[in-house]
């Protein structure tokens, strides 16, 4: 198994995405971002059925930074529940691996 690991975040515009995905690689949480087009959200929020155009996002991230990182976009982000998800990568290659690991590393 790798011990690296993406994280998936949903936020309210693109500006936001840059802005925190920018944050989180400066501090080296996460080796790379990539800040997906728009897509539709139907949700159920307080009873209401609502619709929004969200910026999903894609963290390349260690297993061992992922908390620091869910964290860190938690803090910044401005829902009060944002979706920030932990999906470990069971297999990659290993020149990949060790890039995410290097670009982390402090």
């Amino acid at each position: 198994m790798s011990d690296i690991a993406t994280v998936y975040a949903v936020f309210g515009s693109r500006d936001e995405a840059e802005r925190i995905g920018r944050a989180m690689v400066e501090k080296r949480l996460a080796a790379c971002v990539n800040i997906l087009g728009p897509a539709k959200s139907i949700y159920r929020w307080d009873g209401d059925i609502e619709t929004a155009e969200e910026v999903p996002t894609l963290f390349k991230t260690t297993m061992d930074a992922a908390n620091a990182l869910i964290a860190g976009i938690t803090q910044m982000h401005s829902y009060d529940v944002p979706a920030v998800c932990l999906w470990p990568i069971a297999r990659t290659l290993e020149s990949y691996a060790e890039w995410v690991n290097s670009e982390t590393d402090d």
